[in-house]
Order: C-alpha cells, then sequence, then structure tokens
C-alpha cells in the first residue's frame, strides 16, 4: 500500500475477488483468514458491498458475488468491442471474410464485435449479438479448447480440425456452406473469449488460421 491508495477499497476489491473465485462462497471467518484481518472488518466489507448489490449472502451466512457485479459486467462489452477492432478490421480486409470477437457468456457464445470486408462480392452476413451454444463453432471451441489446455492447444471433436493447434477450424456447425476459423484470446485477466472469421467456402486456406492466431494476440495485446 502507498500513500496514495485507499486500504479499506483494497481489501474491498480483495473480497470480491476471493469471492468471485469459489463457486460455494465464503464465511466471515474464511474471509477474515485470507485477508489476515479480524472479523469486524470483514463485516463491514461485506456489509458496505451487500448495499451496492456486488455481495449477496445466503441463508447460511456464506457470501458469494452479488447481481451489481453483472450491471457493472455489461459496460466491458463496448470497451472490449473499441479495442478489438482496429484488428478485427486488419484481419477481415486481409483474408476477405467477416472477422469477429467473441466472449463467454453464460453457457454461450456472444459475438460483441463483427466487421465486415469492404472489397469482397459477397461474404457471410454475422452481427453483433448472435449467439450459439460453446460447443458449436469455431468461436466456441476455440474458448473451450483454451480451458482445456490452458494455453489454447488441443483439437476439438466433431467436425472441428486444424494442423496448427492454436487454432480451431469448422465447417457447417452454425451456417449451411460456411467455414469458420478462430483462435482463443491469452493472458487477458477477467475476458474469456476468442477471435475468428468466418467464409462461405468449403475448406479455410492454409494461411487463415495462422493470421487468426496473429489478430487474437493483438486483440489481447490490446485488452491488457
Amino acid at each position: 500500500m502507498t500513500a496514495e491508495t485507499s486500504q479499506t477499497l483494497d481489501r474491498g476489491l480483495r473480497v470480491l475477488k476471493l469471492l468471485a473465485d469459489t463457486d460455494h462462497g465464503l464465511t466471515v471467518t474464511e474471509l477474515s483468514t485470507k485477508l489476515g484481518v479480524n472479523r469486524t472488518v470483514v463485516y463491514r466489507l461485506l456489509a458496505t458491498l451487500e448495499q451496492h448489490a456486488l455481495v449477496r449472502r445466503d441463508l447460511g451466512g456464506r457470501a458469494r458475488v452479488g447481481l451489481g457485479v453483472l450491471r457493472l459486467g455489461r459496460q466491458v462489452h463496448p470497451l472490449v468491442r473499441e479495442a478489438a477492432l482496429p484488428a478485427l478490421r486488419s484481419l477481415a480486409e486481409d483474408i476477405g471474410a467477416t472477422a469477429h470477437l467473441t466472449l463467454v457468456d453464460g453457457t454461450e457464445a456472444l459475438a460483441v464485435a463483427v466487421v465486415e470486408p469492404t472489397w469482397t462480392d459477397y461474404h457471410v452476413a454475422y452481427r453483433t449479438g448472435f449467439r450459439h451454444p460453446l460447443d458449436r463453432g469455431a468461436a466456441g471451441r476455440a474458448i473451450l479448447a483454451a480451458r482445456q489446455s490452458g494455453l489454447a492447444k488441443g483439437s476439438a471433436k466433431g467436425s472441428a480440425k486444424g494442423a496448427d493447434p492454436a487454432y480451431i477450424l469448422t465447417h457447417g456447425e452454425l451456417e449451411a456452406g460456411a467455414s469458420g476459423a478462430a483462435a482463443a484470446l491469452l493472458g487477458v485477466t477477467g475476458v474469456e473469449g476468442s477471435v475468428g472469421v468466418v467464409m462461405l467456402s468449403d475448406s479455410v486456406p492454409e494461411r487463415v488460421g495462422p493470421r487468426v492466431v496473429d489478430a487474437a494476440r493483438e486483440v489481447a495485446d490490446a485488452l491488457r
């Protein structure tokens, strides 16, 4: 801690991080031990966070992340989209296919930014707000591969395939006749997603996979 920082705010943020890392919540005693402060301090922190709906306590007294965090989280999408657009524009123009940034939203993949190429005669219409299951389509499969390996390496099941384990290729999973390529975002705290392209073709050209990986790396760098 320095003279310019708030110890109380720091502790409150640490409480939120601790609660976010558990599925079953934490008791006052557990939080007191993890924070290295007495129970009275924890009670005050929880009461303040509850007032802002950032924390809730169940009937057993265990504290959990509150729904107020979701309202804050909704404001993240515009910021992430703005940071990703330059890399997506470059990717779309280079490949001549619709580029997209996809984030996890519960059990679904949600397209939060889409850029279409300007010079092609036709391309896949892929809209912001489009949702699909995580286990279908290159965007979701790339995210799941990253979860399973921690480094976005490994192959996906079904029709997904790829010579380079850093990206995932699919065909016809979300739209008949369309192929996709996607790579997971790596090393971005609090953001789970992927960058990809979708095109009308029976297969994805060889250079697309590595180019998608480069674009995902550019987006990740912009978000750090």
